[in-house]
């Protein structure tokens, strides 16, 4: 039986990593090749599962830490998802603040399962103006210093670095970032994509099919910065009902809120990782979602509603670098502002606690 390919995909919150992977699923799906995805979260109630579940693709959602600390729950995905339809390739996407996965999953996969998949090399996705901010190329608000040695991090153990959002910058932009890219990380490979209008997406996949997983050492890490720098991520995941006497634009709403948001959060000097939104009505398979990936960014619309509505349920999940019970707060007085009626039937806001990988191989 043809062993299933691995792909993982990584990257920090906010990078596009769900586009992406939608994109790779749908190119895959035109070659004739079978997709099963996995998403994972340190909740429940993931925008991303919803997604690309409305694509038509098989999803299992993989909540309460990272692959590397629900490594088990992983394999039962696989499991799950081949009982229905042996999928040809699987694509996962981990939690957007993890690192450390070449040694917590991918060699683990290898070593444990190798009968069962071949390993594709780790790709992480990058945002590129989040990129320049972090690497130094440009002004602007970041992370504080242990968050961002998580990103750095994901970085260095990359095979393949994945600039996406390629027409966000000008020629000359890109080409310095690239080039301090190639110089940083000089063992990874460097390509640019457009995961939103599929420029480059080709290439990407092609690199992804072309070779396994390079052997080689694991990347040097320390556990206590990873740690404290996740501690000092909030979570929020809010599911909320929507209603109104009459019909309203569901599209125009899910702007407004996470504008509200935005600039609140702004105020209180509280860095945006990533802000995702959904809003199905009560009645039909419509979906709208709207995105935010950093302050001084402007929410976009990957999905519109076709029609109005008068009900519907509103799913938030925030990433910010600031308290959860704050993080609450603020979608709240924000809830309150919105021109409809607005009833948090579901809410979840913590810290990340600290990663316990079920494995560590320090060799490939």
């Amino acid at each position: 039986m043809a062993k299933a390919r691995y792909i993982m995909v990584g990257g920090f919150l906010g990078a596009g990593k769900t586009t992406a992977i939608l994109r790779l699923a749908e190119m895959l799906r035109d070659d004739g090749r079978s997709v099963g995805l996995i998403t994972n979260d340190q909740s429940v109630n993931l925008v991303d599962t919803a997604l690309l579940a409305s694509h038509g693709f098989p999803v299992e959602e993989i909540t309460g830490g990272c692959f590397c600390c629900r490594f088990d729950s992983l394999t039962d995905a696989a499991d799950k998802l081949s009982a229905v339809e042996r999928p040809d390739v699987f694509l996962a996407e981990p939690v957007g603040s993890c690192t450390d996965l070449t040694a917590t999953v991918s060699y683990p996969l290898r070593r444990l399962y190798g009968d069962a998949f071949s390993i594709a090399p780790y790709s992480v996705l990058i945002d590129p103006v989040r990129a320049e901010r972090i690497l130094g190329l440009a002004a602007g608000n970041s992370f504080s210093p242990k968050v961002a040695y998580i990103y750095v991090k994901q970085l260095e153990e990359a095979d393949i670095i994945v600039v996406n959002k390629l027409d966000t910058l000008t020629p000359d932009r890109l080409a310095a970032l690239t080039a301090t890219l190639g110089e940083r990380f000089p063992d990874a490979k460097v390509l640019t994509v457009s995961a939103r209008d599929g420029t480059n997406m080709a290439a990407w996949l092609a690199a992804l099919q072309a070779d396994d997983m390079p052997a080689g050492d694991a990347m040097e890490i320390d556990y206590d910065t990873y740690a404290e720098g996740e501690a000092l991520l909030g979570w929020l995941n809010a599911t909320v009902a929507l209603d109104s006497a009459t019909a309203f634009d569901g599209n125009a709403i899910l702007v407004t809120l996470a504008d509200d948001l935005h600039r609140r959060l702004a105020d209180l000097d509280i860095e945006v990782a990533h802000l995702k939104m959904t809003l199905t009505p009560d009645t039909g398979t419509d979906l709208a979602v709207v995105n935010l990936v950093r302050n001084g960014g402007r929410p976009e619309a990957s999905h519109t509603l076709n029609e109005p509505l008068t009900a519907g349920e509103c799913v938030v999940n925030l990433r910010a670098e600031g308290d959860p019970e704050t993080l609450k707060g603020v979608l709240a007085e924000a809830l309150a502002s919105l021109t409809v009626a607005a009833t948090i039937e579901h809410q979840e806001a913590f810290r990340p606690g600290r990663p316990v990988p079920t494995h560590r191989m320090v060799h490939g």
